[in-house]
């Protein structure tokens, strides 16, 4: 759906109210995903500059996150350990479905310490269809985000004492 333009991402927007320069919206990915313009995967491990390090760094960081939430997601509801066979608008509603049912467990019986990240989970482990590549438009958007961590409207404090 990415690839042919159905997946109704929002129009690109400023990455911050003073900036003239429209980012689209992106998805996280990882190396073995290929590069488009809506989806950002690390820059390659050899010969890196400080702003790449630092975009490494930053993509991988919020990428440990999601995976972080869908392991607890696949922790509670083991019809996630393996890939959906069902229609999209079905499997829209079987997440949407998960999410509620968690959300209400967690608020009656409160989080649970040993409800850990399941470790069967991998975000490797998720099959990879989006394999071309995204030219021009797909590393000037990765560029632009790189920028932006670097500049003092996107960089975080400790951004330089991890890489």
């Amino acid at each position: 759906m990415m690839l042919d333009n159905s997946l109704q991402i929002p129009a690109p927007g400023p990455l911050t109210r003073d900036s003239e320069t429209r980012v689209p919206y992106v998805v996280i990915g990882d190396k073995g995903f290929g590069l488009h313009e809506n989806l950002l995967r690390p820059f390659g491990r050899t010969h890196l500059d400080k702003n790449k390090r630092i975009f490494n760094y930053r993509l991988t960081r919020a990428r440990r996150y999601v995976e972080c939430a869908f392991g607890f997601l696949a922790n509670k509801w083991r019809i996630f350990h393996r890939p959906l066979d069902i229609d999209k608008t079905t499997a829209v509603w079987t997440v949407k479905a998960c999410n509620i049912l968690h959300n209400f467990i967690r608020d009656k019986e409160g989080s649970n310490s040993d409800n850990n990240v399941s470790e069967d989970f991998s975000y490797e482990n998720l099959p990879h269809e989006v394999r071309t590549r995204g030219g021009n438009t797909a590393n000037l958007v990765r560029t632009e985000l790189a920028n932006y961590f670097m500049s003092e409207a996107g960089s975080v404090p400790w951004q330089d004492e991890a890489i």
